[in-house]
Formats: C-alpha cells, sequence, structure tokens
C-alpha cells in the first residue's frame, strides 16, 4: 500500500521535479484544502522565494481560496487577488482577461488557472472554468489571461502558470499544459519548467489505477510550472550615447 511522504522542512527546491506532499507548509494555512483545486503553497513559496523581495508586489488573477495571498503575506510581499467569484473579502472581484492593474506594475504574477469544464467554479457568465479542455474557445480565453499577464508585469517580473493535462475516456488526451505553453512562449521569454508531482488520493484509489489499466490510460502523476519573465524594456539610443555604431 502506497504510504503519504511526511512534510518536508520547508526550503528551495533545488531541481526541477518537486514533490511536497501537503497543501500547507509549516504550522499555518494558507488557502483552504477544502476549496476544489487549491494550489500547493509550497509550489508559490518557492516562486516567491526565488524571483521576488520583500515588499514586492504579486499577484493572482485566479486567486481561488486565497492561497498566494496568504504566502505574500508571510514572506513580507503584498498581494493581490483576483477571481470572478471571491472566495473571501479580501480577494477582488475581476476577469483574468482584464485586470484593474498599471502596465509594468507588479513584480510576479502566479496563476493555477481552471483546465477543463468538470468542476464548478462559479455561475459566472466570465468564469473560463465553463470552457472545455476540449473546446478552441478556453485556448482563446486562457491566451487573452496570459498576455493580460504580461502587460501588467514589469520588465524583467516574473510569471509563473501551474497546470495539468487532462483526459476524459470517451474524448481522449487533452494536452492542456503545452497548448498554454506557447502563448507564454509568444508574450514572454522561457525561464524552465517545473514538474510537480500530484498526492491526489484518487490516484491511490483502486478503482480508478483499474479504470486506467484496463482502459489502458493514464491518471495524471504530475503538474507543470511553466516560469516565464518579461523581457527588459529596451533602451532606445543606447548606441548613439556612446558614439554610435
Amino acid at each position: 500500500m502506497h504510504k503519504r511522504p511526511q512534510k518536508p522542512t520547508l526550503r528551495l527546491s533545488p531541481t526541477t521535479l518537486w514533490e511536497y506532499p501537503s497543501q500547507h507548509y509549516g504550522e499555518g494555512m494558507q488557502g483552504d484544502s477544502k476549496y476544489v483545486g487549491a494550489t500547493p503553497s509550497y509550489v508559490i513559496w518557492n516562486l516567491v522565494q526565488r524571483y521576488t523581495k520583500e515588499g514586492d508586489l504579486v499577484v493572482d488573477p485566479f486567486c481561488g481560496s486565497g492561497t498566494t495571498l496568504d504566502v505574500a503575506k508571510d514572506t513580507g510581499r503584498k498581494g493581490r487577488g483576483f477571481d470572478v467569484n471571491p472566495y473571501r473579502p479580501d480577494i477582488e472581484r475581476a476577469d483574468a482577461r482584464k485586470l484593474p492593474l498599471e502596465n509594468n506594475s507588479v513584480d510576479l504574477v502566479f496563476m493555477d488557472p481552471p483546465y477543463g469544464d468538470h468542476i464548478h467554479y462559479s455561475d459566472s457568465s466570465d468564469c473560463i472554468g465553463k470552457l472545455s479542455a476540449y473546446d478552441p474557445a478556453y485556448y482563446r480565453a486562457m491566451h487573452r489571461a496570459i498576455r493580460e499577464s504580461a502587460r501588467v508585469l514589469k520588465p524583467g517580473g516574473f510569471f509563473g502558470l501551474y497546470v495539468c493535462d487532462y483526459f476524459e475516456k470517451k474524448k481522449g488526451f487533452a494536452p492542456v499544459g503545452f497548448q498554454l505553453f506557447v502563448s507564454i512562449a509568444e508574450a514572454m521569454a522561457i525561464v524552465d519548467i517545473v514538474s510537480v508531482v500530484r498526492h491526489n488520493k484518487s490516484l491511490e484509489m483502486g478503482n480508478y489505477r483499474k479504470a486506467a489499466e484496463e482502459g489502458n490510460f493514464f491518471l495524471r502523476g504530475f503538474n507543470y510550472l511553466f516560469i516565464a519573465q518579461k523581457p527588459e524594456a529596451r533602451i532606445e539610443g543606447r548606441r548613439d550615447r556612446k558614439g554610435g555604431r
């Protein structure tokens, strides 16, 4: 029988394979583990610690239960979270495709977007979670959300997107990760790709495993974490000031 790993010491991960079996780090809570699709706070903590400093602004356009806000507070960063269906009072109501933020004003954007219509997040007509991973409209919507993140990032600012591929037996495999990766690469410079081991309870349930074996398909064992950076602004005339070309 599979034994769930114990919560490890909180530290920066030195490799591109991350494993953190708990929703929360430390003794406190970040976000709400009862919220369906809550992000492991260790993932956000690693990005915040690597790519920002105290006082920097961290933004989450799909804030869910508020994990990013809690990590920002824990680490001395300023956090702003947005969602079409705010889960708690400190999350602002806004669509990820149209954030109420100025251009070039954010140090880090992190998003853990919906990637299939199998979970009910909201009754809002603007909810991207209503769009199927098999529908091109989902990827158009996410392309706009990624471009919006690039708009609000400062030159040199960082972007992280945490997502999983999707599979339905009747429809087959939906390569969500790399379809979104294309949109990220069009808007920003890719820094790295991390695989985060999933510890979803369904992965260990006998009926799920049996169905995967008999149906000859795979259960989703990892999430992608795509890390990108908004290019630094070019300084026009730099060469001219040094004597021309």
